[in-house]
């Protein structure tokens, strides 16, 4: 009897424990923080400037659009804590309740769809490579052959390893370390994200040594990853992206760091305008 009662009373346990779980926004609710991942060294999106100061496009969205929403949604002020993440980490994170959103330069893919849930898009960009100026790599069709560096778990790796099989491929846990390897000569071409890449050329030390080289040879949407299932926290989320493109608050920040006295000019194209201002239409 008393193996019994033992035995219903763990199925009673365990049919309640995942509706018991705490939510993302109970969660926030209860603590009064957010905590978002995001990089480093991944100028302009989230970095740290001069004076040891983390700032960024993505950390920007999330304090003047995401914060003031969420807050809004619990009823009472949200403050921010950042951790870092990179494309190995970040999704772990996210899994053992380290962080609550990943805030950086994460594409929105259907292999990680099945692990993890985006927000809308909020930058678009396309994979490309780096190299010294003069070098004889011109874009995906020359690097057989070549040392490639890209970020391990990137997007990047992927399709360097699935269209460009001769290359040889060389993986490293952040960008930074990619840019060493290259800058020391270890690699021929770093590629990642023509922005990304954009953004790691004004900040080297000879910035006219260098060259973002060939066509986009992939679509890279930039969504913020949540919690598989996190309706209702995905919901804020969204809606404060929505609320900030609607409002244009979210161009003033693009203009803010992409503009022509931004950090790094990246002018957005009326195509790219006209899809973000679509996805903040009520559907």
């Amino acid at each position: 009897m008393k193996k019994m009662l033992t035995l219903l009373v763990a199925i009673a346990l365990g049919a309640v424990t995942p509706a018991m779980a705490e939510t993302t926004l109970e969660k926030i609710a209860r603590t009064g923080v957010l905590t978002i991942g995001a990089r480093t060294g991944s100028p302009p999106f989230a970095f740290v400037d001069a004076q040891n100061q983390w700032v960024g496009f993505s950390i920007d969205l999330v304090e003047q659009l995401i914060l003031p929403t969420l807050s809004k949604k619990v009823g009472k002020p949200v403050k921010l804590e950042k951790k870092e993440s990179t494309p190995p980490t970040r999704i772990p994170l996210l899994a053992s309740n380290a962080v609550d959103l990943i805030a950086e330069t994460m594409t929105d893919t259907r292999s990680r769809r099945d692990s993890v849930d985006f927000s809308l898009t909020f930058f678009v960009t396309g994979a490309q490579f780096l190299v010294k100026k003069g070098s004889p790599i011109k874009g995906i069709k020359s690097i057989a052959g070549r040392r490639v560096a890209a970020q391990q778990g990137s997007t990047n790796a992927r399709i360097i390893r699935e269209q460009a099989p001769k290359a040889q491929l060389r993986e490293f846990p952040d960008q930074p370390a990619a840019f060493q390897a290259l800058a020391q000569g270890q690699v021929d071409t770093y590629t990642n994200d023509g922005i990304q890449l954009a953004g790691l050329k004004a900040k080297a030390p000879n910035p006219r040594g260098w060259e973002i080289v060939g066509d986009f040879y992939s679509y890279e949407p930039y969504g913020m990853a949540l919690r598989k299932g996190d309706a209702d926290f995905r919901g804020v989320v969204n809606n404060g992206l929505m609320e900030g493109i609607d409002s244009g608050k979210f161009f003033d920040i693009y203009e803010k760091w992409f503009g022509p006295k931004g950090e790094l000019p990246y002018p957005m194209s009326p195509d790219i305008k006209k899809f973000m201002i679509y996805q903040a239409v009520p559907k």
